[in-house]
């Protein structure tokens, strides 16, 4: 019996973006993160280039068009010479310091709490914490502007108790903006601190508590040592956060508090000077990244005391 080729059909080879899928299908390699690689090209990489590039052009226009185009720094020079460059990019970062500052010494006491503590103190902790992060950050801020205001829950405390003859002058201050920041951004250094802390081993303060030493010592050298890594990740998102914002100072400072972000937004808005505002952008962006390398430096630092104390 003669069986020709024929006979039995050929596998087809597949196509180029079927194997593609095939593979993007099956998770293999690095391909299931090809989608968010595209993402993250579209919505950040060719944006910062196009912000790039806008810092550093500088354009002619003659009836209402780009006529000529060219490569400049005048805009960066300028901006590093402006003093009003100087006094805001120190007034944010003076702000996002103290905030995140405040942020962990007032964060971390609560997670220790949420840490020792039975499990009713631990619902009411997480049910502390997560619930103004279901309040929008606009509400939040118009909130403060009632409880500081002149005859606001502050004033009236302190006129009640004759404390003060006069209502204190808090809103569209600093300390009103340090106020707001550091309440609305304490959630985010609590939860990471919670959330490492939370898969320690008990047993170390169990050992160390055994071995004679007190609640203080414990803490100090095994619980503290242990939660660096929280603690850097928190005070890293709270810093950007913090040094990004824009509604805080807006509102609590009374329209007349200039941060960086405030800065960028009146230059775009009421001044049209985009060139100037990408500058600002970009330095406001490298400037937050030298403070994150820095706090990423100290935290791998402080690693060094972590690893001793899981010895």
């Amino acid at each position: 019996m003669n069986v020709s080729a024929s006979s039995f059909p050929l596998p087809t080879p597949r196509s180029r973006w079927g194997s593609i899928l095939d593979k993007l299908l099956s998770g293999q390699g690095l391909w299931p993160a090809v989608p968010a690689i595209v993402v993250l090209i579209v919505v950040a990489v060719i944006p910062f280039f196009l912000l790039l590039s806008l810092g550093f052009a500088d354009f002619r226009v003659a009836q209402g068009r780009i006529v000529e185009r060219s490569f400049s720094l005048g805009f960066v020079t300028s901006a590093l010479a402006d003093p009003l460059y100087h006094v805001t990019f120190q007034r944010s970062l003076t702000l996002a310091l103290s905030t995140m500052t405040l942020c962990v010494v007032l964060g971390y006491p609560v997670a220790y709490l949420y840490l020792t503590g039975g499990p009713r103190i631990r619902k009411l902790i997480l049910f502390l914490t997560i619930v103004p992060l279901l309040t929008s950050g606009i509400v939040r801020t118009y909130a403060w502007m009632v409880i500081l205001g002149a005859r606001g829950i502050v004033n009236t405390a302190l006129l009640s108790l004759g404390v003060i003859d006069r209502p204190l002058r808090i809103m569209n201050t600093h300390w009103a903006v340090l106020i707001g920041m550091v309440q609305i951004h304490l959630p985010v250094m609590i939860l990471p601190l919670i959330a490492v802390m939370s898969r320690y081993d008990r047993y170390l303060d169990e050992a160390s508590e055994n071995l004679g030493a007190s609640k203080l010592a414990t803490l100090w050298h095994v619980i503290l040592p242990l939660s660096v890594p929280a603690i850097g990740a928190g005070a890293g998102l709270v810093f950007v956060l913090s040094y990004t914002t824009f509604v805080v100072p807006q509102l609590l400072g009374g329209g007349n508090y200039l941060n960086a972000a405030t800065m960028i937004y009146e230059q775009v808005v009421y001044s049209l000077e985009w060139n100037r505002a990408a500058v600002s952008a970009l330095l406001l962006m490298l400037s937050c990244l030298v403070v994150l390398s820095t706090i990423a430096i100290l935290t791998n630092l402080f690693c060094r005391w972590t690893r001793e104390a899981q010895r």
